[in-house]
Formats: C-alpha cells, structure tokens, sequence
C-alpha cells in the first residue's frame, strides 16, 4: 500500500432528477452515467472510479428512491438500500427548497438506520439566492446529523474541488482497487446500451420511456479499419409503442440512433456503425426473465 493513500466507496444517493449523475459524470471528467429529464433514468448501479494521486473513490450511483410500482421498481429500490450498507460514504443530493419535500424525509428516515457518515450536497445553488442555500442548510440541519453540508452546482461546477477533499477526508487508508487509468467497471456493451437508451428517454413521449429496454446483441470491430458495428435491439411494452419508437418512415429511430452513435463512437475512440431494431416485450417489467435478461438481476444487487 502507497504511504497515507485512502481509497472507498462512495454511494450517491437522492430523489429521481437532482442530478446525482451530473455529479458523478463531473467529478470523474467524462460521461459514463446517463442523464435525462425524466425520473429513474438510472436502473442499475454503475460502478466509477475517481484516481488522483493521493486517493481513489469508486461510485456508486443508484436509481433515485422511489415507491416502487413493479418489479423493475422493487429492484431499483432494493438496489439502493444494498448500497448503503456496503460504502464508506453516503452523499445525499438534495434541491436547494427550504420546505423538504415528503420523499426526502422519507429517505431521511431510512438514513437514520445505517452508520455510514452522510454528507449533504445541495445541489443546483445556481438557480437560487444565497439568503435561500442558508434556508435550505438549516432546514436539513433540524432533521438529520450530517457529517457535513455543502451547497453544490453540478451545472456549473461550483466547489467541486470541495467535494473530491470532502470525500478524500472522509475515506480510510486503503489500497488502490482498480488501475489508475481506469474509470468504471461496467462492459462496453453496457454503456453502449445505456447510450440508446439515454437519446430514447430525451426524444420519445413521456409515457414510453420507462416501458423500453435496450440490449446489444452484437459488437465486433472490423479488421480492415477504423470502424464498429454495434447491433442493438430497443424492446417496449406495446405495439402501439413500437409505432412510436420507430416514427413516421423511421424518422424517430433514425434520430434516436443518430445521436447514440456520436456517444458511442466518443466512448470506443472509433467510427461506429449503429443499427437499431423495435421488438415488443409485452410487460417485461413486471417478468423475472425478462428482467434478468435485460440486466436487472437480483444477483447483481
């Protein structure tokens, strides 16, 4: 072990959308969590990794704590309760709103029965007056001991320097888990699909987005030069979706894979070849196969 290096793991946890995926894509300098207007864009917890020459901080960033509605909804949540347990430090993203709204005393509440060290980020202090951050900052104080509070703008990327020293205080010696150059344990595969499924959240109607799946059947980079082929199914509830998905003349999907391959060719530092197909998985949310087929194993929890 090098002299004095610390290294853990750090849960980023909150409601859906207040931009604990921001956070994470900031501190570690490139995109590898998804982001989206729309609640849950996070489904399984994706593993990065923070390097400096002092420490290394693996995240952990889970779906947004919800009231689950399906088995998909059980398993996010469950995800993030395993989280909690196996980290050396929670960050807790909240808005900056000095009334806290019921779902984050909720997860207040769930915060009471773990012993990791809790540190409040109030995140998106750009969109208010400083008079409200110091509201916000004593209304938090009253309902939970914090380790430390700090008012955040994953946006605009204020004090996040504070917060890799925050999180570098607060990690015990340690020894590097993973190699330097190495920002996140999740395949190519899956941050491809991860990629789609992202451009599908922002462009496609709002009650579509939590009925698809997307999963990369093939992947191979040709031998004769500067390019891969990425083959990707995109799966929905209901064929009247599918209609929707794929658009008048394929303008939907053409759109949909337009924007995924520039992603995608900036994550494999090559020229992409991206084919999308529509299928219909009726219900697959709420099917154990499917589910496991997708991804969301209960194993991987």
């Amino acid at each position: 072990m090098e002299n004095n290096f610390k290294s853990g793991f750090v849960s980023i946890i909150g409601r859906p959308n207040v931009g604990k995926s921001t956070i994470m894509n900031l501190l570690i300098g490139e995109k590898i969590a998804i982001m989206s207007h729309r609640p849950q864009t996070t489904r399984n917890k994706i593993r990065t990794i923070l390097t400096t020459d002092d420490f290394q901080a693996v995240f952990i960033d889970t779906p947004g704590l919800h009231t689950p509605k399906s088995k998909l909804g059980d398993y996010m949540v469950k995800s993030v309760e395993n989280a909690l347990k196996e980290v050396d430090i929670v960050l807790y993203v909240v808005e900056p709103y000095e009334e806290i709204k019921k779902s984050d005393m909720d997860i207040i509440e769930r915060l009471k029965g773990i012993k990791t060290p809790v540190y409040l980020i109030i995140n998106k202090i750009d969109t208010v007056e400083k008079p409200e951050v110091l509201k916000v900052i004593d209304a938090y104080s009253k309902v939970y001991d914090f380790k430390e509070i700090l008012p955040f703008s994953a946006l605009k990327a204020v004090n996040s320097e504070e917060l890799k020293e925050l999180i570098k205080k607060g990690l015990p010696e340690g020894p590097k888990y993973f190699p330097e150059d190495m920002i996140t344990d999740q395949p190519e595969r899956q941050l491809c699909a991860e990629i789609i499924r992202e451009k599908a959240l922002f462009l496609l109607n709002e009650e579509i987005p939590h009925g698809i799946a997307v999963e990369v059947t093939a992947m191979k980079k040709r031998e004769d030069g500067d390019m891969t082929d990425v083959f990707a199914n995109i799966y929905c509830e209901k064929n009247s979706h599918k209609g929707i998905i794929i658009g008048k003349q394929g303008a939907m999907l053409k759109k949909i894979g337009t924007k995924a391959r520039i992603d995608i060719e900036r994550l494999l530092g090559s020229k992409v070849n991206l084919k999308l197909w529509v299928k219909v998985k009726k219900d697959w949310r709420d099917r154990e196969n499917l589910l496991n087929e997708f991804g969301y194993n209960k194993k991987n929890i």
